[in-house]
């Protein structure tokens, strides 16, 4: 009996598994950290971006080698693109998970790819179409109905309003990101954009954390550093490299089609690990907030 799929397309098909389960895991990780010691948003940020720090000097040394000098207009693209889009975001996301679940949390980032295309139409001259007018639609109405899930089973509404907020800030942070992330990229390719922005990133974050956290503060129980480790390495690391050998294998289409599943994967995670609370209210937001995606991304 034939095999439906090919070996490249079983490749890519797993690399896309896993690429959507290593960014979904992230939230478990951010929780698990805080329900293990009382770290902070800013410290749990700091070991991260410190643990991913030597993986990404390892890659800029064959992509930068030989690179030309940076302009003084690509030099203000980096540090504005990479506090925005690593930094800034990230932040936000960090401090969001301290109050709301990591379900909720990763189906207000989910909506990022339909807010990159927001603020093409509205600030960079992009066509409008009904589609994704409805698509916005569909994904704001699902986040609505999982946050009254979370507000149902939570006893201060305001700070699941309030980790809401952080959130979606993050999410429109990382569109701002990605749509200005166009112009840099022509200029001095995706790798080299990529790389120089996640090195500004760490070093924003480092110099937040020094100038605002005695260093004692990284003296935390082993349990910390080993999710700091888990998050660096499985949720940022190996999922971009994963992601990048499934759209060489089966293409950016198929590959966006399975990270569908990164939400449901969080919720699955969230209610295993974290004993988060699963509702057929939630489900239902979710499969609203994956529907508007999908329509969005068939553009």
């Amino acid at each position: 009996m034939r095999n439906i799929l090919s070996k490249p397309d079983r490749l890519g098909v797993m690399f896309a598994f896993l690429a959507a389960f290593g960014f979904s895991f992230k939230a478990i990780f951010v929780k698990l950290a805080y329900a293990t010691a009382p770290v902070d948003a800013v410290t749990l940020l700091t070991l991260r971006m410190v643990f991913c720090l030597p993986f990404v000097m390892v890659a800029c040394v064959p992509v930068l080698r030989g690179m030309p000098r940076l302009s003084r207009r690509d030099v203000g693209m980096l540090l504005l693109l990479g506090g925005i889009g690593y930094y800034g975001s990230s932040m936000l996301d960090f401090y969001g998970l301290q109050y709301i679940s990591a379900g909720l949390e990763r189906l207000i980032l989910f909506t990022y790819p339909t807010l990159t295309i927001l603020i093409g139409v509205l600030f960079l001259g992009k066509p409008a179409e009904r589609s994704i007018m409805l698509a916005a639609m569909l994904s704001y109405a699902g986040i609505a109905i999982a946050f009254v899930h979370d507000a149902s089973q939570s006893n201060d509404v305001h700070n699941v309003a309030l980790g809401a907020g952080f959130v979606f800030g993050c999410a429109v942070l990382y569109a701002l990101y990605s749509a200005g992330s166009e112009v840099a990229i022509k200029r001095l390719g995706a790798m080299r954009f990529s790389l120089l922005s996640i090195l500004v990133a760490t070093a924003a974050v480092a110099l937040h954390f020094l100038l605002s956290r005695p260093w004692q503060q990284l003296l935390l129980p082993a349990p910390v550093y080993g999710y700091s480790l888990g998050m660096a390495l499985f949720s940022t690391i190996l999922p971009i490299v994963w992601q990048s050998l499934a759209i060489r294998h089966i293409g950016a289409a198929r590959a966006v089609l399975i990270g569908m599943l990164g939400p449901v994967l969080t919720i699955f995670f969230g209610w295993w690990l974290l004993h988060e609370a699963v509702s057929l209210s939630q489900l239902a937001g979710t499969v609203l907030v994956i529907g508007g995606v999908l329509l969005a991304s068939r553009r």
